[in-house]
């Protein structure tokens, strides 16, 4: 299993966060994804980008860390700050830990440790998991899983597709959380509607996936590349 960690850092003050990017970038387990000192430019892009761990200030302008945190479902968390009294709430936000500024590269290395600790247990060995869906409770697993689109019926849903042929509704579930689930190394989001497996793709373009699974009028399926999402999909094929 790969356990590199891909790693979003966001700060607002420029100095801690060049100091605490370049920390970073000396610990093997981390992939460092990107950089924000804008938590609102984070925020407008967050969706698009393929990440497990967020290092986040607590305060900052417009839009603190403890509000960003309470979007980032089914990401680890680690917070760093100046100030003490918000460790309480932080903690209270399943945070794997709450670093007090001045970083030390010591300390830094502990709460990397905590993710990767997590990290490796949640993501080992699993290969399937229960949603609720229109035929009751399902145990999806994801090597016959091939595609997940929004269902036309209901917005709130997704049709999960498989290599039988076969499809399901999953109930009332977002991209975000079923991103949280499926496998990172094996399902990618490609646009704002359409989530594919890996190997169902045969070949691809700027703009186009063709997959090697074909339609009921027996031709390959192709779909479009959002543009939102053509950076983080390229990103996937490199690791």
């Amino acid at each position: 299993m790969n356990t590199l960690i891909k790693c979003i850092i966001l700060d607002d003050e420029l100095p801690g966060l060049a100091y605490l990017k370049l920390l970073c970038e000396q610990i093997e387990e981390l992939d460092i994804v990107k950089v924000y000192n804008d938590p609102v430019a984070f925020l407008n892009e967050y969706q698009t980008l393929d990440f497990d761990l967020c290092i986040l200030d607590i305060n900052m302008p417009g839009i603190n860390g403890l509000q960003i945190a309470n979007l980032l479902t089914n990401k680890y968390l680690v917070f760093t700050t100046a100030y003490k009294e918000y460790a309480v709430e932080a903690y209270d936000l399943d945070v794997i830990d709450y670093i007090v500024k001045p970083i030390k590269k010591e300390r830094l290395l502990q709460a990397i440790a905590k993710v990767k600790s997590r990290f490796v247990k949640e993501n080992a060995v699993k290969d399937f998991f229960q949603f609720n869906t229109n035929k009751g409770k399902t145990l999806l697993f994801f090597d016959q899983l091939f595609y997940i689109r929004t269902s036309e019926v209901d917005a709130r849903d997704k049709v999960a597709s498989f290599y039988d042929g076969s499809t399901v509704v999953l109930k009332n579930v977002s991209f975000n959380k079923l991103l949280g689930i499926l496998p990172s190394s094996q399902f990618v989001r490609i646009n704002k509607k359409e989530v594919v497996a890996f190997k169902a793709v045969q070949l691809f373009s700027y703009d186009e996936i063709t997959l090697n699974v074909s339609s009921e009028n027996g031709k390959p399926i192709t779909l479009s590349i959002g543009e939102a999402y053509r950076e983080a999909f390229v990103q996937k094929l490199k690791s």
